[in-house]
């Protein structure tokens, strides 16, 4: 089993924790794994990229090359790596992402309102990277919920544990209705 995954979007959205943390479930339910990050210069509203390597062997590079699994929360960055997906990839976007631009490529398509339920249901759209974390765990096999849910616990703000783990569990939820 050897899983790419890219988190994209933009700063301040917290894709380089989510991506810290989906590592750290990865390695808590007995797999290898390594995180990569890179952001723009700008601290809030610039690009933002976490990517995570997820095996049950080696892992000799870590870098994605082309992604099993890419979540785009901003049209920028859907736009700047849709073409980076595999064959077969899956592709969670935030409801407010046009999807365009797709070519003849067979990948499976997940629109999610990341955003706008961290906003609606739970009054925080700072929580849209652990809603996000949420999908991805319904999508990817290996990791352990429990496990994933325990590195969340362990890498947010004092205080704020129930918070996050009503978004963790919204994310879960809201694959079924994704389109």
């Amino acid at each position: 089993m050897r899983k790419e995954i890219r988190l994209s979007g933009s700063g301040g959205q917290g894709l380089i924790l989510a991506g810290i943390i989906l590592a750290e479930g990865a390695i808590l339910s007995n797999l290898n794994s390594v995180q990569t990050q890179s952001y723009g210069p700008e601290a809030r509203g610039g690009a933002s990229k976490a990517e995570v390597i997820i095996s049950d062997g080696d892992i000799n590079f870590p870098k994605v090359r082309k992604a099993d699994i890419l979540l785009c929360l901003t049209q920028k960055s859907f736009n700047e790596y849709i073409n980076t997906v595999k064959e077969d990839g899956i592709v969670i976007v935030d409801s407010t992402v046009e999807i365009n631009n797709l070519e003849k490529r067979k990948m499976e398509i997940f629109n999610v309102p990341i955003i706008e339920s961290s906003k609606n249901k739970l009054g925080k759209s700072m929580v849209s990277n652990i809603v996000a974390l949420g999908v991805i765990n319904e999508l990817l096999e290996g990791i352990d919920k429990q496990m994933l849910k325990k590195a969340i616990l362990a890498r947010v703000p004092k205080g704020t544990e129930n918070l996050n783990e009503r978004a963790f569990e919204l994310g879960c939820s809201l694959i079924a209705y994704a389109n």
